[in-house]
């Protein structure tokens, strides 16, 4: 990759890939960001998939945490993060398609994820009802 690729400006980033970049760069997990926004992990899930964004409170807040400017956050221009170490070589079509294939697999999992906790929530009440009568 050479020297003038801009890893996290709007060309080749989203907001949610500037997210989870930043959280990442300070050692963060998403529960982690989310207990120091006082959001769910679910929100901040939603945020770094770019299936939604943070009221501009919220947003105010994690660019604070994260240490880098709003505008960052918002574009890709100003403080943030510049990139990943040298050492990785990966052409930048096949890290978006990458990129790509992980959002979709993370969406797959929240999915799952709720579909479970509904199919536990209905298991309760049918044992519920089944003891009481």
């Amino acid at each position: 990759m050479d020297e003038k690729t801009d890893w996290y400006g709007a060309d080749t980033a989203t907001f949610g890939d500037r997210v989870a970049g930043a959280r990442e760069a300070l050692g963060l997990d998403q529960t982690d960001l989310a207990r120091r926004l006082g959001v769910k992990v679910k929100t901040v899930r939603g945020w770094e998939n770019d299936l939604s964004e943070p009221r501009a409170n919220k947003l105010q807040m994690l660019s604070g945490v994260l240490g880098v400017s709003l505008m960052w956050l918002l574009n890709g221009e100003g403080d943030g993060l510049t990139g990943p170490a040298e050492e990785e070589s990966v052409p930048v079509p096949e890290i978006r398609s990458l990129l790509l294939e992980l959002r979709q697999i993370r969406a797959e999992m929240d999915d799952a994820a709720d579909r479970l906790a509904r199919v536990e929530k209905r298991l309760r009440t049918a044992l519920l009802e089944a003891t009481d009568t």
